[in-house]
């Protein structure tokens, strides 16, 4: 196991998570003070954890058909193109 690359992947996902909608859903869900937090947290990270295999599956699936830089050029683009939707409806 490489630890630099178990590292940058923790490291962008975690600064890429903080703030998002994910992490805005958990926080709303455990402010409930019924609920046990301990069943909050299994949930989201089970909800995580299975997004991500869906992601590494569908990474490794496409890898064999298209170019990594290819694959980068296009995710910016989708990402860039999102953005200019999202300003462009708010």
């Amino acid at each position: 196991m490489d630890i630099r690359i178990l590292l940058t992947v923790f490291a962008a996902i975690f600064v890429a998570e903080l703030g998002d909608k994910t992490q805005l859903a958990t926080l709303l869900f455990a402010a409930d003070r019924e609920v046990n937090k301990l069943v909050i947290f299994l949930g989201a990270s089970l909800a995580l954890i299975a997004t991500s295999a869906i992601g590494v599956l569908a990474g490794g699936a496409i890898s064999q058909y298209v170019g990594q830089r290819a694959l980068h050029y296009v995710a910016g683009v989708g990402f860039v193109a999102i953005g200019i939707w999202t300003l462009a409806t708010a």
